[in-house]
């Protein structure tokens, strides 16, 4: 199991330490709902070092990212960030994913931690291009600072601009006394925040640097169980939970990010599907009756016949209710609509809506 440049830190700040994604992770400090809490009206810290990055150079890097790409990355400019996903060629996901334009020549990849291996390959498969590929996820750290009050909490230790920086963009620039850091706005929780990718050996540095800087805001270290319970809340999808290398990335929502103006792996057989009209859908839900949908949970209808199956699910810190994410058949995709979740051979009902949770 590998370790990020912080696990000791984390151990001594008390963390509760889980294996995820082949690493040694801090799932919480003082508690999930606290720590839910916490980034909602004020501001935390994620150590997300475990994600995966790639650079990729050349003159032709953009061809290979549009040929392994749903999204279209010819929109992109510098300093801005594009989510897309990796589409395999039997009608799922390999993986989603991050693009960042550096320069004309040059983009940042950040993938999932579970996917690194399989995404480098995969990449590098298609790349006939000549592009040169670095992996940096070894070397490089990563913290998500999320929440309302987190450009007050770090703005004195940078001299980028970070109040009007828009969601989807980036800059680099001197942080914590440290040159070419990377701060990116693209965040995970629906609280707003940063993202700040260092060095590992200026990981240590940079972390007590935030904390020390954001002393006067509250801020507490996060762990994995509030950013699942946080992601959730505005219905983002996790890799792995509702979407995978089996799903259709059209089912799971995520034709907003799938450009047909281009060419790129299996787009052939997702126009066919998108223009034959998909089965089944991913929604939003939220309990009515009193129970906690779990993944792989079975979704059923009144009459109790199966319809789906229940991908994510928590009881929401803030709604104080029940909500989850699901596969369903078309006839039950409508906000609204009256389903069932399967909890202990029990029926229990829930409703569709549409995400996000917490508006």
């Amino acid at each position: 199991m590998k370790n990020t440049a912080l696990t000791d830190t984390h151990i001594a700040l008390g963390a509760k330490m889980v294996p995820f994604a082949g690493f040694n992770m801090p799932v919480q400090y003082s508690g999930i709902n606290d720590e839910h809490e916490t980034v909602r009206t004020g501001v935390g810290v994620f150590d997300v070092s475990h994600m995966g990055e790639f650079i990729l150079k050349g003159e032709k890097a953009l061809d290979l990212i549009q040929k392994i790409s749903s999204n279209d990355a010819s929109k992109l400019y510098d300093g801005k960030v594009q989510y897309g996903y990796i589409p395999n060629e039997t009608g799922g996901i390999v993986d989603d994913f991050l693009t960042y334009r550096i320069d004309e020549n040059t983009y940042f990849l950040v993938v999932n931690a579970s996917n690194i291996d399989k995404d480098w390959n995969w990449i590098a498969k298609y790349n006939s291009f000549g592009v040169e590929m670095k992996n940096i996820s070894d070397e490089t750290s990563l913290f998500a600072v999320q929440g309302p009050k987190a450009a007050d909490a770090l703005q004195s230790l940078t001299d980028i601009d970070l109040a009007p920086m828009e969601y989807y963009s980036f800059a680099k620039g001197k942080f914590a006394g440290v040159d070419n850091v990377l701060v990116s706005a693209t965040g995970y929780t629906g609280a707003g925040g940063f993202e700040i990718y260092v060095a590992n050996e200026d990981a240590k540095k940079v972390w007590d640097a935030i904390f020390e800087a954001g002393a006067a805001y509250g801020i507490k270290p996060i762990g994995l169980g509030a950013r699942d319970t946080l992601r959730l809340e505005m219905g983002f999808c996790l890799y792995g939970n509702d979407i995978d290398d089996t799903t259709s990335p059209l089912e799971g929502g995520l034709g907003w990010v799938t450009k047909f103006t281009k060419d790129f792996v299996n787009s052939a057989n997702l126009k066919a599907q998108k223009e034959a009209g998909i089965q089944k859908k991913l929604v939003g839900f939220e309990m009515i009756d009193r129970g906690i949908p779990r993944h792989d949970y079975e979704i059923l209808d009144a009459d109790g016949n199966k319809i789906g199956r229940v991908t994510s699910g928590t009881q929401s810190p803030t709604l104080k209710k029940s909500i989850g994410l699901g596969y369903v058949d078309n006839a039950f995709t409508k906000e609204g609509s009256e389903i069932f979740i399967s909890i202990r051979n029990q029926s229990i009902k829930a409703k569709v809506v549409k995400p996000p949770f917490v508006k």
